[in-house]
């Protein structure tokens, strides 16, 4: 019979309790307790145990289902334990002893400094800068020589088509051979290293190859799984990346999916949804050519839970990661990579256009992401020596802001920016560490993210708060003053604001409102739910009048002259763009500056392009007048149709599309959980 019975839980309780449910401190030392006494039916009742001391007890090794879901604090001291690795069932546990186990060495230390994400004291010592250094620093060294061993050694020896023998045999060789010949650090930790070695070429041939029988998913590169945040945000550890689903790939063929292949062919321009232009129409409209965009790739990698059925997950942003060495402030045609960040649900992802491969994914179990942002800092490395890094910001519902550093896999910490939910985030491009956060409390808020040291420790500090009248939606810096006005879409408007660091006032109200037409009259009263500039002047609005985006001027519609706050201003409209007549909110729209183009997706999952370099030199003149009818889409990229598992995806909403600054890839984000990127040929 157990010796640890539902009573003497009860009385061992600190204090005495009269539920198991109800414990959160439980002294269980001095019992002569064996591992098989530890009765995981019984402990899983223990749901909200925080503080465990089971010292002085005969345990060699930890139950591998005890759910204390929980736990922070454990002590194992004077034990006769032989292994650590079952603790890694405590995802929240802060501080570990197990002094005085006399078969436990250093590897063991090492081992749960790697497991506990959130551990911070271990047998007394604070381990935070040397458990991070085991997470990243020597995981990424580890990683690297796994990857090279493969390549010099095995990568040959895969046939380009493998059985299932070939398969089972090449593990098995690759690992004992990667285990006796890979070495890193001092022998004294030669058991951890071997360890970690086993773990990380076993990821690498399931993930990085694809070596799985019965496997239908693309290659991928799996990320480090041992990113955790820092101090600032103990919780949530940045993710692997576990499963990409490719619903269609040119190059890839899947029993599963079929696209019908006339639609695969290029879409051709249209002056309207339905109707053909004549040959006449295409002459005398300029620009009107087709861009000759091919569908490349369709992912499903932001599912909950990696389900291949989740076509539930919105998808709401996506940025190309700036191009470290091309002086990308300076030229926007080599500022960005084919590297894209997208957000939705519980995930952030990182995406190679080029070739559809998930390179990371970063999550948070606990929130639903609508808003990523890029910056590049220069950062001082562990030599001292000063490089530029790309920072990833990453926001929504919990109104917190994570800080990614990409390169390093590791999200080093957390802004509590709002208490409500934060639509939209950006960076300032002349103030690397302004950070613009917008929220559903009704306030968009300055933040000065600060640059982290090596360790990285850093001070975040808000410097300043603009209110709103409504929920701001979409943000914008004026291109030509990006330190001094912000323009923002709300819920009830678009507004402008002061954003001037040395007028002192840190909570400001705006400083105008700007009227549209409306039918007959001019209205302030509207949802504005798309927002951009197309060039240093041209603003691009789209507002929840059906059919309707308006192209106006900055310059001529705001009075910088003017005193006081608050003033209605009306918005010099230059011309209209022709596009769907849905009410549907929240299809924003995006713009291609360098290439003079204007993109909006549609409820049909259609994307609107507009080629307006035709016109932007006869609206920069003084005398620049509105264009007097609709402008017409140069193309219309139609949604594919797919049939995954057999099945058509629901009703598709193209919710954000976005074109890299050269416009090479165009990466389309939907209601269904499906990222689209089209390539133009």
């Amino acid at each position: 019979m157990s010796k640890i019975t539902t009573e003497l839980l009860l009385e061992r309780a600190v204090p005495r309790s009269t539920r198991l449910r109800k414990i959160e401190t439980l002294n269980l030392s001095k019992l002569q307790l064996k591992t098989g006494d530890l009765d995981p039916r019984l402990f899983s009742r223990l749901r909200h145990l925080q503080k465990l001391d089971l010292s002085d007890n005969l345990l060699d090794k930890f139950p591998n289902s005890l759910t204390l879901p929980d736990l922070r604090v454990l002590n194992c001291n004077n034990n006769k334990l032989e292994d650590v690795t079952a603790l890694k069932q405590f995802p929240l546990l802060e501080e570990l002893t197990y002094e005085n186990n006399v078969y436990l060495t250093l590897n063991d230390d090492y081992k749960v400094m790697f497991l506990l994400q959130n551990l911070r004291l271990l047998n007394g010592k604070d381990i935070t800068k040397l458990a991070n250094h085991v997470r990243r620093v020597n995981s990424r060294k580890l990683t690297s020589k796994v990857t090279a061993h493969w390549e010099k050694f095995f990568r040959d020896q895969l046939p380009e088509k493998y059985t299932a023998e070939q398969v089972k045999s090449i593990k098995k060789k690759f690992l004992k051979s990667v285990q006796t010949n890979v070495v890193y650090g001092p022998s004294s930790l030669s058991e951890f290293t071997r360890w970690r070695v086993k773990m990380i070429a076993e990821e690498f041939l399931t993930y990085s190859l694809g070596l799985e029988l019965n496997s239908d998913t693309e290659p991928e590169e799996k990320m480090d799984e041992n990113e955790e945040e820092s101090t600032e945000s103990p919780r949530e550890a940045a993710e692997d990346v576990a499963q990409v689903v490719h619903i269609y790939d040119p190059l890839l063929t899947t029993g599963a999916v079929t696209v019908t292949p006339s639609k695969r062919k290029r879409n051709h321009s249209k002056s309207s949804p339905g109707s053909k232009r004549s040959k006449s129409q295409a002459s005398t409209e300029e620009e009107a050519e087709d861009v000759s965009a091919e569908p490349l790739h369709f992912l499903q990698c932001h599912s909950k839970g990696n389900s291949r059925e989740d076509f539930k997950t919105q998808l709401w942003s996506c940025v190309f990661e700036p191009v470290l060495d091309s002086g990308a402030r300076k030229d926007p045609i080599v500022s960005s990579s084919r590297t894209v960040a997208t957000c939705g649900g519980e995930s952030v992802c990182l995406i190679d256009c080029e070739t559809g491969t998930v390179l990371k994914k970063y999550k948070v179990a606990t929130e639903e992401f609508f808003s990523v942002a890029w910056t590049t800092l220069t950062m001082v490395i562990s030599d001292s020596r000063k490089k530029a890094h790309n920072i990833l910001a990453a926001a929504g519902r919990r109104g917190i802001v994570k800080l990614i550093h990409v390169a390093a896999d590791f999200c080093y910490g957390e802004i509590k920016a709002h208490k409500k939910p934060i639509a939209t985030v950006c960076f300032s491009p002349t103030q690397e560490t302004h950070l613009f956060t917008a929220s559903y409390d009704k306030r968009i808020a300055l933040w000065d993210i600060g640059i982290p040291d090596c360790d990285y420790n850093f001070k975040a500090s808000q410097l300043l708060v603009l209110e709103t009248a409504s929920i701001p939606l979409r943000i914008a810096l004026v291109p030509t003053c990006p330190e001094q006005y912000l323009l923002a879409g709300c819920e009830d408007g678009c507004f402008a604001w002061n954003i001037k660091l040395d007028k002192g006032q840190k909570s400001r109200p705006f400083e105008a409102i700007f009227q549209f037409p409306d039918d007959e009259n001019m209205t302030t009263s509207h949802r504005v739910d798309g927002l951009a500039f197309l060039n240093d002047d041209v603003v691009v609005s789209k507002s929840s009048k059906p059919g309707c985006i308006y192209l106006w001027s900055w310059s001529r519609s705001f009075d910088a002259k003017g005193k006081g706050c608050q003033r209605t201003m009306s918005a010099v409209i230059l011309a209209e763009l022709e596009w769907s007549t849905t009410d549907m909110s929240y299809l924003t729209l995006s713009t291609c500056p360098a290439k003079e183009y204007v993109f909006c997706g549609d409820e049909k999952g259609s994307v609107w392009m507009y080629n307006l370099s035709g016109y932007t030199t006869a609206w920069g003149s003084a005398k620049g007048k509105r264009s007097e009818r609709r402008i017409s889409p140069t193309q219309i990229l139609k949604w594919p149709e797919l049939r995954v598992n057999g099945e058509q995806p629901p009703e598709i909403l193209v919710n954000n599309v976005v074109a890299d600054p050269a416009f090479t890839y165009l990466v389309v984000l939907t209601s269904v959980n499906i990222t689209a990127i089209w390539k133009k040929s």
